[in-house]
This record gives C-alpha cells, structure tokens and sequence, in this order.
C-alpha cells in the first residue's frame, strides 16, 4: 500500500481484533464438542477423522479464493470488512443448528457450512491486519490476534462447565443424547460471533485507498477465472519463507487435528475406563476435557502477549521452536496421568505452543510477502494447515487399529512426536530481511 500507516496504539490494536474473539469461540466449540456430538449420534471411533473433513475442504477451497476476492475488492465499507462480516452472519446461523442436529449426517452438513463461513470471514480477517499496521506491529497485532484465540477458545471449552456451575444439570439431554449444557453454549457462541465482529467494524475502519490504488484495483481483470489465475501466479512466486514453512505447519497442524479428535476418548479411557458415549463416564470426560482445553486456552491468551518480548528478542522462529517442543513433551505425558489435576501441568506446554501457532508464524509470514498480495497469500498460507489436516483425516484411520491398536492414548502420543518434529523442522526457516525486521521492533512504536 502506497499510504503511510500510523502507529496504533495497544487499545486501538485490541479493539481491531476483538472480531477474532467471536470466530474462536466458534472454532473452540467444534474443537470440544463435535467429536463428542458425533459419538453421541453413534459414530464408530475409528471413522472420526473422516467426519472432520469439512473443515479443511472448505479451507482448503474457500480461503485462497476469498483472499485474492477481498484483494481485489472495492466497496465503501472496505476491501476486508464485507468478508468477514457475510462470514460471521453465517457462522451465527450454524451455531444456532448444530446442536439441534438429529443424525450424524446432518451434523456433518451442519460443520460444512460453519467452516465455509469461518473461512470466509478468517484470511480477509488477517490480512485486514496487516494491513492497518506497519511492518514494526506486525508482532504486537497478530500476536493480539492469538491473545483473543486462546480468550475465545477457553470460554468456548469452559461454558459447558460454568453453565453446570450455573445449576443446570449436566446429564440432561435431548432426544439424540447430546447434553443440553451443549445446546446452550452454540447458542451463546451464536450470539458472540456476530457481536465480536460488529464491535470491530464499528470501532476500526479500514484506510481508505487512494485514487490511484481504486482505479488501479478497478482497473484490473474481473471474474472467477481472474481470480483462480491469480492464485496461480501467487503460488508460483511463493516467497521462500513461505515454503520453508510449509513443512512445519505440515507437523503441527497433523498433530493438533489428532489430539483434537482423540482426547476425550483418550481421557475418558484413562481416568474413567470407558469409551462408551452414554455411559455418566464419558460425559465428565467431555466435561474435563473442557476445563483443561479452556485453561491450555488461558495459556494461550495470557502467553501470546507474554511471548511478544521473547519473539522481540530471541524472533518468531527460536520462539515457535521452544513452544512446540513443550507441547510435543507435553502431549507424550497425558496418557501417563491417572491424576485429572496433573493435567494441567502439559497443557502448559500446549498452551503456549497454541499461542505461538496462532501468531508467529503469520510474523515469519507477513515480513516476506507483497502488501498488494496479502490476501491470497494468507490464504494460500491457509492451504498449509488444511493439507495437513486433509492427510490426517485420510490416514490416520487405515493404522488406527493396526499400528495404533485402537487404542487413543496412542494417538495422542502421536501427536507429541509429530509436535516434536514441527519444532526441529522451524529452525530450518530461513526469514527475508523484512522478517527479521519486524520481530525486534514489534513495539517499539506501540503508544501505551
């Protein structure tokens, strides 16, 4: 962008990301509920993963497309704001749906179209940041970004549980066996992704173009095959960095799907001894899953800006190396807790690796890619989560019960050495000088 960019200040950052508060409350439930939800509608374990496709699909289709749209866009409430606005709107009427789902093919169509509207709403989401700020926030703005995944992923896994604490009784439910202390938080987080998002659109607009990038951005070639062109020629000139991240995010991501898919049945046949979705059991293995997935949350909102000095000093790259290795350690120690209190203590590890995947790696992004690309790079950037997330789904079912003995202790073991080598493969990357830039400067012109 051609326009000079002011130094934010903290709170003018804060409220520029409070949108992200709401679309992490969504994706927290789908982290903590849709397995269960499946179970509860009689999924097979072992065909988990195949009912988690939605989400890298959608990602995988939608997010490289709406990038380079929102690039390209020219409305008078923005480049980036329509996306995730249209996008929000829709995620509030998946939530108000899916626990409502009476049949697991239902709840699967239900997540097709919660993703797709998460998607649309995401990659427009981070590159409006990257826009609004200079190159020397860039740390501070995503890393706030990830302050507010970890805020709205904690209360996201925590409302079933403080809505027990509330009086309502956690072993009611509906005519398909899911718990009316679920129903009740997708409506809540119904209600958080359409305000969060407002709060931001009303609090923080985006800068305005000049009359020469208008009629530049007018000037160029519409329709959808433009677009898919454009994505083309992004991947192709794919800085570096942006390569070498890849393989990270192709450990990183493998291991989070695999620990989210398995860490209640994991859980529950640890502490509890059953793996049987109505047994009394199970649910309070859904229910501590949600207090130790909200308090690793907690990690992650409180560490991602205790990570900002790190990242400052030692960079992006030291810093999401050291967080991944104590989530890989930590991962490998859960299924040896028989303690639910003990488990708090790798969820600190995981928590800090959450906060670390939500930000740094976007810092690393962001200081290699063109500004007049931002948005299809951050969603061709998306491809390597959903990828990952896509193999996982395909492959982990073929061994599960051969390699892994049917057993999801296992997977969760899985997932500590996969985190393990995410953490080697990020000391490999080699950041462009604008990356390196960044990091040390991320608030230097931060006004308190």
């Amino acid at each position: 962008m051609s326009i000079t960019k002011p130094t934010l200040s903290f709170w003018q950052i804060v409220n520029m990301n409070v949108g992200f508060f709401g679309i992490q409350f969504s994706f927290g439930l789908q982290q903590s509920s849709m397995s269960p939800i499946y179970n509860y509608l009689g999924a097979d374990e072992a065909s988990l993963p195949y009912l988690w496709l939605a989400g890298p699909v959608t990602g995988l289709i939608v997010q490289p497309i709406v990038g380079a749209m929102s690039d390209r866009t020219v409305t008078r409430w923005g480049r980036r704001t329509p996306y995730f606005l249209l996008g929000a709107i829709l995620c509030s009427i998946g939530l108000l749906c899916m626990p409502f789902s009476s049949t697991l093919w239902m709840a699967a169509s239900l997540l097709w179209i919660l993703d797709a509207a998460n998607n649309v709403t995401m990659e427009p989401y981070r590159a409006f940041v990257s826009d609004k700020l200079d190159p020397g926030q860039h740390s501070l703005g995503f890393m706030t970004q990830s302050a507010f995944t970890g805020l709205g992923q904690t209360l996201a896994y925590l409302t079933p549980s403080l809505l027990v604490l509330a009086g309502m009784n956690k072993d009611a439910v509906n005519a398909s066996q899911i718990p009316h202390i679920v129903i009740a938080a997708f409506l809540i987080g119904a209600v958080f992704s359409i305000a969060s998002v407002l709060w931001t659109v009303k609090t923080t607009g985006e800068h305005p173009l000049s009359v020469r990038e208008v009629a530049a951005l007018r000037g160029r070639p519409r329709g959808f095959m433009h677009t898919l062109r454009e994505i083309g020629s992004a991947m192709r000139e794919m800085p570096p960095t942006m390569k070498q991240l890849a393989l990270v995010k192709l450990f990183q991501w493998y291991a989070m799907f695999c620990y989210w898919q398995y860490i209640t049945l994991s859980l529950a046949t640890t502490l509890y001894g059953t793996t049987d979705p109505a047994s009394q059991g199970f649910r309070d293995a859904g229910l501590l899953k949600g207090k130790v997935g909200a308090f690793y949350n907690f990690v992650a909102f409180i560490g991602a800006f205790a990570l900002v000095p790190f990242t400052r000093r030692y960079g992006p790259k030291v810093t999401h190396c050291v967080c991944l290795a104590l989530a890989g350690i930590g991962m490998l120690a859960i299924p040896q807790i028989r303690s639910p209190a003990l488990l708090l203590i790798p969820m600190v590890g995981i928590g800090l690796a959450w906060a670390s995947i939500m930000g740094n790696p976007y810092i690393m992004l962001a200081g290699s890619i063109p500004p007049e690309r931002t948005g299809v790079y951050m969603g061709i950037f998306n491809m390597f989560i959903v990828i990952p997330m896509i193999i996982q789904i395909v492959t982990l079912p073929l061994y599960y019960r051969s390699w892994l003995g049917g057993n999801p202790e296992n997977v969760i073991m899985l997932a500590g050495a996969l985190m393990l080598c995410a953490a080697a493969a990020v000391l490999r990357v080699k950041l462009g000088q604008a990356g390196r830039a960044a990091a040390p400067s991320a608030l230097a012109g931060a006004k308190p």
